[in-house]
């Protein structure tokens, strides 16, 4: 079996979290290290926003600050996610690796196949339902919420029927990377305080279809009877489950001098900056 890198990096800041997968992406499209699988957490609790939203449009700064969230732009899609009671992955691979599709959208379920198996592990019923209807996509869809898991055109990933892991998508220098949030918790309430609304009617309405819709490991495990999953139990079923649907072997690494020397610098210069994130 192909053998790919996997890094435990703990908790970082917003920053230093985007650089270093920036950092990974730039070394793996230079041939210096192999494909690689990150787990990672946050510290503060993160609002992090996609790359084409609107920051002072639609982030309530003066609430995230009160409540010492920290925040940042991501360079993939999406909408915004409040990392908290979480386990993030990120993958980067070559677009020219074996078998990997060309499209984002079959990208997508390919690299996505290992976090279904991952919840499998878990005893929970996952599956990647195909989007083809404008049904399908609304039963999935938050539609003019600020704040929404990025889902692609044609799949989604769901456990026991509602919505669960939020993946976004980018492709630089001929490199893959998808990263998300695997929510072992998710506080809706929270998540909406931090964002800005044309009215507390709207508000409300967008959050209740958002917790009709999305959901974290902890509301399935209450809802069909199973114990509490522990942040240890989820980095085994996933990187297990990671290994499995992608083929491969999954081994002990961390980040090479180069790689973090640039993710340094990219923290400095780039994520932890309003130029970056404040841009649109």
């Amino acid at each position: 079996m192909t053998t790919w890198r996997f890094i435990h990096s703990g908790n970082n800041s917003p920053a230093k979290n985007m650089a270093v997968d920036e950092a990974i992406l730039t070394a793996v499209s230079e041939g210096l290290v192999p494909p690689t699988v990150r787990f990672y957490g946050w510290d503060p609790a993160t609002l992090s926003i996609g790359y084409f939203q609107k920051a002072e449009l639609e982030v309530d700064f003066d609430e995230v600050a009160r409540q010492g969230v920290g925040f940042v732009r991501r360079a993939t899609g999406g909408r915004a996610v409040l990392h908290d009671r979480e386990l993030t992955y990120s993958i980067i691979v070559s677009e020219e690796y074996p078998g990997m599709p060309r499209t984002v959208n079959e990208a997508y379920r390919v690299l996505s196949e290992g976090l279904v198996l991952g919840f499998r592990k878990l005893g929970l019923s996952a599956e990647m339902v195909s989007l083809a209807s404008e049904e399908e996509k609304e039963k999935y869809s938050t539609v003019g919420s600020a704040a929404c898991f990025d889902s692609p055109s044609w799949y989604e990933l769901v456990v026991e029927g509602r919505k669960v892991a939020g993946s976004a998508q980018t492709r630089q220098k001929g490199v893959v990377l998808q990263h998300g949030s695997i929510l072992l918790e998710l506080d809706t309430e929270q998540l909406f305080s931090l964002l800005r609304f044309s009215s507390e009617r709207i508000k409300q309405r967008m959050m209740e279809s958002f917790a009709r819709k999305a959901v974290a490991i902890g509301d399935v495990c209450r809802d069909v009877g199973l114990p509490p999953v522990t942040l240890e139990q989820a980095e085994r079923a996933f990187r297990a489950g990671i290994a499995e649907g992608l083929g491969v072997t999954l081994e002990d690494g961390e980040l090479t001098p180069y790689e973090r020397e640039l993710s340094e610098r990219l923290a400095l210069e780039r994520y932890g900056h309003d130029e970056w994130n404040l841009k649109r």
